[in-house]
């Protein structure tokens, strides 16, 4: 514990002055960019580490049909199909439409920088 009582923040600061006074001004420019590069890197990591969520496919049974099935019944059961077939394509086209948008704003903000 006595390491600990020697500690100050004065003396710290003092040491660090006097650290930065013995060195020359291209030392403390390349310190002040081997810095900006290096908290530059670590923003990026951490900006980027986002978690998606867990993809979980989406399973389609089979179903088991009788051989004596009538015309209208085949007709029936396709039309309930392709009603939900739309709703899931509709899905799908508002998700890509989406996504199409948000890369137009980003090429959007591109172009205004320059790129």
């Amino acid at each position: 514990m006595q390491y600990f009582s020697r500690l100050s923040p004065v003396r710290a600061f003092k040491d660090l002055r006097l650290f930065f006074a013995e060195r020359g001004p291209i030392e403390l420019v390349f310190l002040v960019l081997a810095m900006a590069i290096t908290l530059t890197l670590i923003y990026a990591f951490a900006r980027d580490s986002n978690f998606e969520t867990e993809y979980r496919p989406d399973i389609i049974y089979v179903e088991q049909y009788t051989l004596n099935r009538t015309d209208a019944e085949i007709t029936a059961q396709q039309r309930i199909d392709q009603a939900e077939k739309r709703k899931r394509m509709a899905e799908i086209e508002r998700r890509a439409a989406e996504r199409q948008a948000s890369f137009k704003r980003l090429d959007d903000k591109l172009k205004s920088y320059g790129f």
